[in-house]
């Protein structure tokens, strides 16, 4: 059985520019991402717990972005615009897994930024590499494990209005309108699955916030307070921009997803994000940019 991507867009005079720009943004995704992760690997300075956790969302940023982007290729060079069920699955699954890691990532983030500030003390003795390490893996698996069931329950389908997908990679959403049959558990399980690996994670990268605001208030000089602030805004931002992009792409009404509004929202969270994430780590970061000049000095 195939499926049939539509792709990002119809028009054949804007097929050129739009896989040239997304190309160009992938390849910026992958030189970023690889740089913040080689950078971390090698300069001893960034061996801290919130670079070990940097390094780890640029593996996320790099593999769901490939994820996606590939099948962009494909099917512009080929012309064709099948999928195979098995790979439309296997596609689904990674992208979902790879998401909800990068979530469950970011709320460690959080509460490693608030360890920072609020207990820098205790910092170093409980943020240390095997803690560290711990809760990381706790994130791949649990993330993995999550979304499977959804996918196996999927997988069973058999009856589907029709073949084609409205969109250019095989993303929940446009799948679960496709079965002719009752979903109803189905759209049950994605609904619960969503509150515990989105709206849960949300929270709780959100109220270690409070209490970092709260000690920065507390910091009476001015200079004091911007430089504390400095040291989260990066990742402060990288969530802002990912659970903006994320609401944008699952919370719209269908009349707004019958325009293909989707495909846009989709697009910016699959190449956009992963692209802006190492340069909002770069440029507003003030040890990777040393880290970047040393290298450059020994070569």
């Amino acid at each position: 059985m195939f499926f049939f991507l539509t792709g990002i867009s119809n028009v054949p005079e804007q097929q050129l520019p739009v896989f040239l720009l997304v190309f160009l943004s992938y390849l910026i995704t992958l030189v970023g991402n690889m740089t913040i992760f080689l950078l971390v690997c090698l300069d001893h300075h960034l061996h801290t717990p919130m670079y070990f956790f940097l390094c780890n969302l640029s593996i996320l940023d790099m593999s769901s972005s490939t994820v996606t982007m590939h099948r962009i290729f494909v099917n512009f060079i080929t012309g064709d615009t099948r999928i195979s069920f098995f790979a439309c699955m296997t596609q689904m699954y990674i992208f979902a897994s790879l998401t909800s890691d990068e979530l469950l990532l970011l709320t460690i983030m959080s509460y490693d930024r608030y360890m920072a500030i609020c207990s820098p003390l205790r910092y170093h003795t409980v943020m240390c590499l095997k803690f560290c390490s711990k809760l990381t893996a706790i994130c791949w698996v649990v993330g993995f494990l999550q979304v499977l069931p959804l996918v196996v329950m999927l997988s069973r389908i058999t009856c589907f209005k029709t073949t084609e997908i409205n969109h250019f990679f095989c993303d929940i959403m446009p799948l679960i309108r496709l079965p002719c049959e009752d979903i109803s558990t189905l759209e049950l399980y994605n609904f619960i699955n969503g509150l515990i690996l989105a709206v849960f994670p949300f929270f709780l990268t959100f109220i270690p916030y409070i209490f970092i605001v709260i000690a920065i208030l507390k910091i009476r000089s001015s200079t004091g307070r911007r430089k504390t602030f400095y040291t989260c805004s990066s990742h402060l931002t990288v969530i802002i921009l990912l659970y903006t992009s994320l609401v944008c792409q699952y919370l719209q009404p269908d009349s707004m997803v019958s325009k293909g509004s989707n495909k846009l929202y989709s697009l910016f969270n699959t190449a956009a994000v992963p692209m802006l994430n190492p340069l909002i780590y770069s440029l507003k970061n003030k040890d990777v940019k040393e880290a970047l000049k040393r290298r450059m000095r020994m070569e």
